[in-house]
């Protein structure tokens, strides 16, 4: 029971990594989003960490993919073709250490994006580029 308590303790969102450039995190890894470091973010999940610093990064972009529960209709109820799923995905350019060009692409969920997008467009003093009108109205 202690372990469930420490995990709500940790900072940040938890984020799906999607796909990106840094090295050393594995593809779908689950991890979590820390924002509230000074002066960078920290992408941490089992299989590694990426550290951002704010002032390095150049772009932002939310979008989502919307899709049919098909499976849940088939399986369950044909009343669930009605419903949409929305996966919500925040993509962020910038650069690392080195100075090479980066890029992170992240899934998170529905009830962090709206605090997600405007932490990052206050930390790095970027706007949020929106892929449609629909990512548009869902980040706010």
């Amino acid at each position: 029971m202690l372990w469930c308590g420490a995990l709500a303790a940790q900072p940040g969102v938890k984020a799906q990594f999607v796909g990106g450039t840094p090295p050393g995190i594995a593809a779908k890894a689950t991890a979590r989003l820390d924002l509230s470091g000074a002066d960078e973010m920290v992408f941490r999940s089992k299989s590694g960490e990426v550290r951002v610093v704010f002032q390095r990064v150049h772009t932002l972009e939310y979008g989502q993919n919307v899709s049919r529960r098909y499976a849940a209709a088939i399986l369950i109820s044909p009343i669930l073709l009605l419903s949409k799923t929305r996966k919500h995905y925040v993509t962020m350019g910038y650069l690392d250490a080195e100075g090479k060009q980066q890029v992170l692409v992240f899934r998170v969920e529905k009830g962090d994006i709206r605090s997600l997008l405007a932490s990052l467009q206050a930390r790095t003093g970027r706007r949020v580029e929106y892929q449609d009108d629909e990512a548009r109205k869902a980040g706010g």
